[in-house]
């Protein structure tokens, strides 16, 4: 947590408001909601410029992430208890819309028991700075006077409305006014603690001009969630005065006309001018631009929440609006029937910080010096504000698809107002291009239609009546047709019944491969329905080119098997074919054999003188195997081979016949 005051003027409300990125959603309502457009845009994510920024506490409450809060500062109190000085709590005059009833009479025992030694209304510095205000506005040369109370309305006046500085009553505010009253009182050297609903109040009292006038401020929540830290309940807190307390107009300073009710209390000079109290941004802005030519003088006095103080962001309680108006002013009534005013309660005891009865020369000196509460204020205005070039801004313009004045919706959209003033924020880097929700959306209408007419695919929209809507070029191709077929039936191309069925509720979406042979295709088709338009779209995928390469392929392989068993048919042909000539060869080579057997034998029986007759010798089975018949056809499996004779059987050396 970052408790150290910014001293700078211009990033004061840098530590103020902070965004956490992480829960950052990208909807823009922190956009369309800030007041001055101090929410910067980058890659989606918004971040609070500092240079702009109100810090009013605006984004805080509409941001619906809760991606924007505002610096807690309790643990920087809880630090100044701890140094042991004398620390000071000024509270609010709402105080009273937030602890209504009884826990108002018990929040001054609770805030002691927190460590603050003095406790005290704020609203004696809002009558003080009532009288000074109505002083001041009677001197004034101005035709209209601004109040100078709210902090908010005086940051938007240096910022954004600098031609209004001269009309700013040059006066501090409640706070500041009633820190410097109780150091005056009690000491420079206390340290004093703001409570109350303004998360504005953090940035002014960063102001260079105030460092050191108020330590540190914390809202309602703040001190409620602190009190729930400490286990301090206000049922068990005695019921006690403030050390000082305000009177009825101080306690009504949170309402509107607040300051000017004060004032007309004390200056009859204040009564030349018209009162006008106003709350609201819009109404402050409306009104202000009726306040450089008033038709009389006026005084105004404008409080940036609406309904005053008691709308501000830091306030808390289930009560609405009406139910915090109502306990405040109950509240300034008890103080009107006992007769209170801050200059009758009496003098402050700086050694014991506490009251004593005024003497009997009459109220106590405890005024605050007029001098003590003179504020000045400068034009903070950035400077892209102060200048504006057109032909980057035209440019700007037709970067974002709006140069033709016709396509400036003016939708708020994207936060801004104006297409001119969204134009204007991307030109200062505030803003991105993208965040114009309906250029985007028609930027990806475009990106589709591009898409669909460029697709391979052929996609055809019918209606519930079957007649054709839209066909992309691809479709067009496919089917042979033109645009001329838009407003006819789908059957006139091809066969509706897949249409039908979507139609008739059966189906909510189709998918098969149809072969449409009348042009030549075969596609693969994805039918489904579009329920809130009332339409069907057909997404045709030729694999035509596909299907002929299935073919083409099945034949090849049907060719490969036939081929094979030719192949198969042509081997076991050659087999038998073999087969036959061994047979035959073996045949003739047995004949041969017998004929020479025969001749040996013959020769044998002429050459012998007395010896015994020759015998045949006996071939053996397997050797000779019987001869084919003649006139029989040749066997169709070959035998097996006879065994080769042994070398020297022929009787003369030869290893077998010799053809």
């Amino acid at each position: 947590m970052n408790v150290a005051a910014t001293s700078s003027p211009e990033g004061f409300a840098a530590e103020v408001v902070s965004t956490n990125k992480a829960r950052c959603r990208d909807c823009f309502r922190c956009v369309r909601y800030c007041p001055v457009k101090a929410i910067r845009m980058h890659e989606g994510q918004a971040s609070i410029d500092p240079s702009r920024c109100l810090a009013c506490g605006t984004c805080v409450r509409q941001c619906p992430q809760g991606a924007k809060s505002f610096r807690n500062d309790v643990a920087r109190v809880r630090a100044l208890l701890a140094e042991g000085g004398r620390v000071l709590c000024s509270v609010a005059p709402s105080f009273a819309a937030v602890f209504p009833g009884w826990k108002a009479g018990r929040l001054p025992s609770a805030l002691r028991r927190l460590g603050f030694a003095h406790v005290s209304e704020t609203g004696i510095g809002a009558e003080i700075v009532g009288e000074y205000t109505a002083q001041a506005a009677a001197e004034s040369g101005s035709r209209a006077c601004i109040c100078s109370s709210c902090p908010a309305v005086v940051r938007y006046v240096e910022r954004y409305r600098p031609e209004l500085l001269g009309a700013l009553v040059p006066v501090v505010s409640p706070m500041i006014a009633h820190a410097r009253w109780l150091r005056q009182q009690l000491g420079p050297d206390v340290r004093v603690v703001f409570v109350g609903p303004c998360v504005a109040k953090k940035a002014e009292a960063q102001r260079p001009e105030y460092q050191g006038e108020v330590d540190c401020v914390l809202t309602f929540q703040e001190l409620s969630a602190w009190l729930d830290q400490e286990s301090i309940d206000l049922a068990a807190c005695e019921e006690s005065q403030f050390d000082a307390t305000a009177g009825p107009l101080g306690r009504t300073f949170a309402l509107e006309g607040g300051c000017l009710r004060a004032a007309e209390d004390h200056s009859e000079a204040a009564s030349a001018r018209r009162p006008l109290a106003l709350s609201g941004f819009e109404n402050i802005c409306d009104a202000f631009d009726g306040l450089l030519r008033p038709a009389e003088p006026l005084l105004l006095e404008p409080l940036f929440c609406p309904q005053g103080c008691v709308g501000g962001p830091g306030m808390i309680g289930e009560g609405g609006i009406v139910a915090r108006r109502l306990a405040l002013l109950h509240h300034a009534e008890a103080a009107a029937a006992q007769g209170t005013t801050w200059r009758t309660a009496g003098a402050l005891d700086s050694s014991t910080a506490s009251f004593q009865a005024p003497d009997a020369a009459g109220r106590p000196e405890i005024d605050l010096p007029r001098a003590a509460c003179r504020a000045e204020f400068r034009c903070l205005m950035p400077p892209e504000e102060r200048d504006g070039d057109e032909n980057l801004l035209r440019a700007t313009l037709e970067r974002l698809g709006k140069a033709d004045p016709a396509d400036r919706l003016d939708c708020g959209a994207c936060g801004y107002a104006s297409c001119r003033d969204k134009a204007l924020a991307v030109l200062r880097g505030m803003a991105e291009p993208e965040m114009c929700l309906p250029q985007m959306r028609r930027l990806a209408e475009q990106r589709v239609d591009r898409i669909i007419e460029t697709s391979p695919n052929g996609i055809v929209i019918v209606d519930q009546q079957l007649r054709i809507l839209h066909m992309n070029p691809a479709f067009r191709r496919f089917f042979k047709c033109t645009d001329t077929l838009c407003g006819r039936p789908i059957s006139l191309l091809m066969d509706p019944e897949p249409f039908e069925r979507l139609a008739s509720g059966r189906d909510d979406r189709i998918e098969g491969t149809v072969e449409h042979s009348k042009y030549g295709l075969v596609c693969h088709q994805i039918m489904y329905t579009l329920p809130h338009e009332g339409q069907y779209v057909g997404i045709f995928v030729n694999i035509t080119h596909l299907q002929t390469s299935r073919r083409q392929l099945d034949e090849l392989r049907a060719q490969t098997i036939r081929q094979a068993r030719e192949l198969l048919q042509q081997q076991m042909t050659m087999a038998e074919t073999i087969a036959v000539c061994l047979g035959e060869n073996t045949a003739r080579a047995e004949a041969l054999l017998d004929k020479l057997m025969a001749a040996a034998e013959s020769s044998g029986r002429e050459g012998g003188a007395a010896g015994e007759p020759v015998a045949r010798s006996e071939r053996p089975a397997a050797f000779f195997p019987s001869a084919p018949s003649r006139t029989g056809p040749a066997p169709a499996v070959p035998r097996p081979a006879p065994a080769l004779p042994r070398p020297g059987a022929f009787g003369d050396g030869n290893t077998g016949p010799t053809v």
